[in-house]
């Protein structure tokens, strides 16, 4: 099984097979326009240009989760993401990454990368919130918070998990890798 045996919604609601991105590095990123973490558009946004010629694509998909900041519908989401990010790569429909409606695409990936720890600039403050809300939260594979990212190889296979504190030089790097 790989990541090209599912569907999705795209921003309008339309299925759109996995499949098609066959052969391309992926960074699957869960959303949201009203976070601490929100400003990682910009850099997203220029990885993308950076890698997006070599094969490199970054799937979006907003989830109101967290927080609740990823208010709206997923058209008003991505009005936000077009104007005020320039947010130029394809934008899904809003989803539930955890709990049982979570997208069958998360609950795959979260399972083909678990959970392993909090790392990078901002680590302790959200260690502390999530231990405040569920002390057991290291305990499970769930995702912990907006804009975790999961880095996908040209055979469909998730090979990275990245925590919303960890560096986008990271990210990039490991992209880097992989192209």
């Amino acid at each position: 099984m790989s990541i090209y045996d599912f569907e999705v919604k795209d921003g309008e609601g339309n299925m759109v097979s996995l499949s098609e991105f066959k052969d391309k590095v992926l960074l699957i990123v869960n959303s949201a326009t009203k976070c601490g973490f929100t400003p990682q558009y910009t850099e997203l946004n220029e990885i993308y240009a950076e890698f997006k010629d070599e094969g490199f694509e970054i799937l979006d998909f907003p989830c109101n989760q967290f927080g609740n900041q990823a208010p709206g519908s997923t058209e008003e989401i991505t009005e936000v993401c077009r104007n005020k990010w320039l947010v130029p790569y394809q934008i899904f429909d809003k989803i539930d990454v955890n709990g049982e409606n979570a997208d069958p695409l998360f609950e795959y990936i979260k399972n083909e990368q678990p959970f392993t720890d909090i790392k990078g600039k901002g680590a302790t403050a959200l260690k502390l919130m999530l231990k405040a809300k569920d002390r057991h939260y290291k305990d499970n594979n769930d995702i912990k918070w907006n804009f975790t990212k999961f880095l996908v190889g040209r055979e469909g296979n998730v090979v990275r998990r990245f925590e919303p504190t960890e560096s986008l030089d990271d990210v990039r790097k490991a992209i880097a890798d992989l192209i």
